[in-house]
C-alpha cells in the first residue's frame, strides 16, 4: 500500500479538467450538459476514493491480523 502523491494529482487533475469543461459548457448555454459533466466527474473521483479506502481497510485488517 505504498501510495505516493500521484493519486492526489490525479484527483486534482480531474477536478481542474471538469471545472474547465463545466465553465465552457455553461458559457455556451448548455447548462444541462455542464451539470452532467460535473456529476460524471464526481462519480469517477468517488470511485477512485472508494478504491483507496478499500485498500486502506484491507491494510488495516492485514496489520491487525483480522483475516
Amino acid at each position: 500500500m505504498a501510495y505516493d502523491v500521484n493519486a492526489i494529482f490525479q484527483i486534482a487533475g480531474i477536478g481542474i479538467i471538469i471545472a474547465m469543461i463545466h465553465t465552457v459548457l455553461k458559457q455556451s448555454g448548455k447548462d444541462d450538459w455542464a451539470q452532467w459533466v460535473t456529476l460524471i466527474g464526481f462519480i469517477v473521483v468517488l470511485f477512485m476514493v472508494a478504491s483507496f479506502i478499500n485498500d486502506l481497510f484491507q491494510e488495516i485488517k492485514r496489520v491487525f491480523l483480522f483475516q
